[in-house]
């Protein structure tokens, strides 16, 4: 299979191609056309003459209308946006029909009903009457990441489109599928040519610095990497682009002596090793009152134990592969990194043997560690896979000061009885987002992102619209 870059409703090559692969077991799902600065320039520039042109014209409630038909679209070809999404991925097939392709149609289904019950700031003072407008930033870049990929994208698309943006989509090189064949979808749905583009590369000399560096770029959002959004900030700065970032995460969890134990470690098993740790809201450290830590240690211990690997497929299979090889060589170093701490490990730490099939995967187990404290790497420093440490406390204040010590400060979750002590101590975590007794549940409409090293800005709901869009305000007198 080829896959090509999609450009003002036409599929396009260039002249390189590069591989790519199935992480289940290291074959080749198939080729990629590597865009080229030109055609990447062609996508930007036909983003702008549909803005300039017929999508411009496009009402609100047309907007709607064509977001629920795509919605619609993604629905009826699920079956093919699943194969895709576990061929490029290795998740198992009910994450990724729950999680990855249920998300993209409710993503804009969403967004639909947010536009269409959107309302406008207006404040009348005396002779004044003052309201805001609220138009399109023009042609946005969106960069997504290879852990979520349709998930993600739609999570951007959707409401770029919705405030009457054009788009030009970079796909992780990993994962290039689903946003290909999302671009055939949206046509399906009857979008003007040009309203979503798609170009495929890399990073560094290729598309994706073509795109963030293009002068025709009014805006860029980006999940992925802290360091790839440094570099994207850099690109964007000599033209004071705005930016919406959601950025790498060390999140921690909080468990106290008072926590509904079945319930907190089963959050835990989730938050840890969903997706195989490649979640940016996984949990990595845990902090756990003395009193419960050994039941808190060996019941998690317990649940890494019971993951089951294999192929996507099979009803018995937990979990998936590492998202490639490279990414396996980089969170086995940390594991190495652990063993030079003085970490004691509680659970798995190596490479699963799982024969002939299955062994040129990317395949790994997950590691619980116990015995540092915050100064270690493996505290410090995102690694990204089914990894966690687990560290005791004795009082709140301490829990509060070792979860907030950390450069990034994108979610935590808290587990307690007491519902006064939960909403305090959750409150107080330096978190784009805090979750209590719970884990990765969250209305759509709510403000999502991160803080420091986590992020810039907030998606979902309005605070999504907001960065897609322009507002004038219109100060009238008489």
């Amino acid at each position: 299979m080829l896959l090509s870059s999609f450009v003002g409703g036409e599929f396009v090559d260039s002249g390189e191609l590069f591989d790519n692969v199935n992480p289940i077991d290291g074959s080749l799902v198939g080729k990629v056309s590597e865009a080229d600065q030109s055609v990447v320039d062609k996508a930007v520039r036909a983003a702008r003459s549909t803005f300039d042109g017929v999508w411009g014209r496009y009402t609100v409630p047309e907007r709607v209308a064509l977001l629920r038909r795509i919605a619609d679209k993604i629905d009826e070809r699920a079956g093919e946006l699943l194969k895709a999404e576990v061929a490029d991925t290795g998740k198992p097939v009910p994450l990724a029909t729950t999680l990855d392709i249920a998300r993209a149609s409710a993503n804009f289904r969403a967004f639909a009903d947010i536009l269409a019950a959107q309302g406008i700031d207006a404040y009348h003072t005396g002779r004044l009457l003052n309201y805001a407008v609220r138009k399109p930033l023009g042609v946005v870049a969106i960069i997504v990441p290879w852990n979520l990929p349709l998930l993600l994208l739609t999570w951007k698309v959707a409401p770029a489109l919705a405030s009457g943006n054009a788009v030009v989509v970079k796909p992780s090189e990993e994962t290039p599928t689903t946003a290909t064949l999302l671009a055939s979808i949206i046509a399906e749905a009857g979008a003007p040519d040009g309203v979503y583009n798609v170009v495929h590369g890399f990073g560094p000399g290729s598309a994706g610095e073509f795109l963030t560096k293009h002068p025709g770029i009014n805006g860029v959002t980006f999940t992925g990497e802290t360091k790839t959004g440094a570099a994207i900030m850099q690109a964007v700065a000599p033209k004071v682009v705005p930016v919406s970032f959601e950025l790498g995460g060390k999140n921690a969890a909080v468990v106290f002596n008072d926590a509904d134990l079945e319930r907190a470690i089963d959050g835990l098993a989730r938050s840890t090793f969903t997706n195989t740790g490649q979640i940016c809201l996984c949990t990595e450290r845990i902090y756990v009152q003395r009193g419960v830590f050994d039941d808190v240690a060996k019941g998690l211990a317990d649940r890494a134990k019971q993951l089951r690997f294999g192929r996507p497929d099979d009803p018995h299979t937990t979990s998936g592969p590492l998202i490639s090889q490279a990414h396996r060589k980089k969170v086995l170093e940390y594991y190495d990194i652990a063993q030079q701490e003085g970490a004691q490990l509680l659970a798995g730490g190596g490479v699963p043997k799982l024969g002939p099939a299955l062994d040129k995967g990317s395949w790994i187990e997950p590691a619980l560690w116990t015995g540092l404290d915050n100064h270690a790497r493996i505290l410090r420093e995102e690694i990204f896979g089914p990894v966690a440490a687990l560290v005791p406390f004795d009082t709140e204040d301490e829990a509060i000061r070792l979860a907030n010590d950390t450069e990034y400060g994108l979610a935590a979750s808290v587990w307690t009885s007491d519902l006064e002590r939960g909403h305090r101590v959750a409150g107080a975590m330096k978190v784009g987002i805090a979750w209590l007794n719970t884990w990765y549940l969250r209305d759509l409409r709510t403000p999502f992102g991160g803080a420091g090293l986590s992020g810039i800005g907030r998606e979902g709901g309005l605070h999504s619209l907001n960065f897609y869009s322009e507002l004038t305000n219109v100060c009238v007198g008489w």
